[in-house]
């Protein structure tokens, strides 16, 4: 078997078994889970999903379709950020948003020690499975192209912290104008990664596993 074929097969076996394992229980009470499509609500808002493609930290596709859902309230203050920051010349490009638990559990399983800083413990579920968190970058209006960052998206390096201080003088600038769009609309830096924002109403939603054709 060749490195391509075993590396899907792989996949597909961690697939298998995270839907079978199902995710962690929780006492609750939660809010009604109410996902709603980002670019239903906006459709100028830029998509690069990433996992629905082989450019990702895992060189394989983990969704079958290109979209990305967010809870109700979560959505609509992405829409609010986006057209702040289209003031400036700038738009939102999304990279990720709801995930189910099996896709977490996925990057768990495949992430070393080492690097497990930069993905979710399935046993604990993941702010993205909640509906609640984002990955996201900017793009210039004018252009159409994605900015430059400190460092790419999933980079599993020191460059993807929010306060790495070694960037250029415009990554860095780029890097606080998201920052300050997204945190006067409720959203919260994950400080390892300057692409992840966690919504503040995150511990209200259950964590799920429903795949994006069914939503």
């Amino acid at each position: 078997m060749n490195k391509t074929k075993y590396a899907i097969t792989l996949l597909l076996v961690f697939a298998v078994v995270a839907f079978a394992q199902g995710p962690p229980k929780e006492a609750g009470p939660f809010r009604k889970p109410e996902l709603r499509e980002l670019v239903k609500l906006d459709p100028t808002i830029k998509l690069d999903i990433r996992y629905a493609n082989r450019n990702n930290f895992l060189s394989r596709p983990v969704y079958k379709e290109a979209r990305a859902f967010l809870q109700k309230p979560a959505a609509e203050a992405i829409v609010r950020a986006h057209q702040k920051l289209r003031r400036l010349g700038y738009g939102i490009v999304v990279f990720d948003g709801y995930r189910p638990w099996s896709v977490t559990k996925i990057f768990w399983d495949v992430t070393p020690p080492d690097k497990k800083i930069f993905v979710a413990d399935p046993s604990q579920g993941s702010r993205h499975n909640r509906g609640c968190a984002v990955d996201l970058s900017l793009f210039e209006l004018a252009t159409g192209k994605i900015v430059q960052m400190p460092s790419e998206y999933d980079e599993m390096t020191e460059r993807a912290h929010i306060n790495y201080a070694c960037a250029t003088p415009e990554a860095k600038h780029l890097r606080e104008v998201l920052r300050s769009a997204m945190e006067s609309e409720g959203f919260a830096v994950y400080e390892p990664e300057w692409w992840h924002y966690d919504y503040k109403d995150w511990k209200e939603y259950p964590i799920q596993n429903v795949p994006f054709s069914k939503i």
